[in-house]
């Protein structure tokens, strides 16, 4: 049987975490630095697969882009043209079948924070490579695959050497997770689910070369966050700076 990998179930929540809650990591780190290394350009035509609401989607379109959005569930797909205002054009899509767009269309492409919830990785790169042009350019935002293993890795404290560190018990497999939205709800009823994969760098890697994609840039993004005052206060900043959470991949198709 298929595996569900929409978040239309949790399209509400979703919506409130990204664009209701101060001070996202989406607003306050990704955004910033995916609109400095994706250089928009007055009119160049851009896809934001996996799109969610919209808020990128959005943003982007503030930047000049001719900006079109794709996501699987129509939830989200009705609340970001809701929130666009007919302004963007928005298509319920899976991410391995972008039937609605012709070959080679657009200029760049961007998967933000999606990827480790997409079941078909190479189906995936290799659309997304269909309908940008040569030289056309995919960026991604993930959850940096080296730290954050869903449900195998976790932050550690060393006592002796007073040093806050992550631990990763698990890295090369590969996994497909089902996450707890709401771990709190006891009622089994209102629990709401979703599926996170994760792969290691080297799957993502071997699938840009097999699909003609070659790694341009990459960066590594650190949480912003302060820890409150406190005893360990220094130790978990100084940790929050070395161990990156995010992973910026920016990808050329030759």
């Amino acid at each position: 049987m298929k595996k569900d990998t929409s978040w239309g179930g949790v399209s509400d929540w979703y919506d409130a975490v990204v664009e209701n809650t101060e001070g996202s990591y989406q607003s306050r780190l990704i955004l910033p630095n995916i609109t400095r290394l994706m250089e928009f350009k007055e009119g160049e035509s851009v896809l934001d697969i996996a799109c969610g609401q919209g808020f990128f989607t959005r943003e982007f379109k503030k930047l000049g882009a001719n900006v079109s959005g794709t996501d699987i569930s129509p939830e989200l797909i009705k609340i970001a043209t809701e929130k666009s205002k007919g302004d963007i054009n928005y298509f319920v899509s899976e991410s391995n079948n972008l039937s609605f767009a012709k070959n080679g269309v657009f200029d760049k492409a961007c998967i933000v924070l999606a990827l480790q919830n997409i079941s078909d990785l190479e189906g995936t790169i290799k659309e997304a490579g269909r309908v940008l042009k040569k030289g056309g350019k995919l960026y991604l935002v993930l959850n940096h695959p080296a730290f954050r293993v869903p449900q195998k890795s976790d932050w550690g404290y060393d006592d002796k050497k007073a040093v806050q560190f992550r631990k990763v018990e698990q890295y090369l497999s590969e996994l497909m997770v089902k996450i707890d939205m709401n771990p709190g709800e006891k009622d089994i009823k209102n629990k709401k689910y979703t599926v996170s994969f994760h792969r290691p760098l080297q799957t993502y890697f071997k699938v840009f070369y097999k699909n003609n994609f070659l790694v341009s840039k990459m960066e590594e993004w650190v949480s912003d966050k302060k820890s409150e005052k406190g005893p360990k206060q220094k130790i978990e900043d100084k940790a929050r700076i070395e161990i990156p959470i995010f992973m910026f991949l920016e990808v050329i198709k030759m």
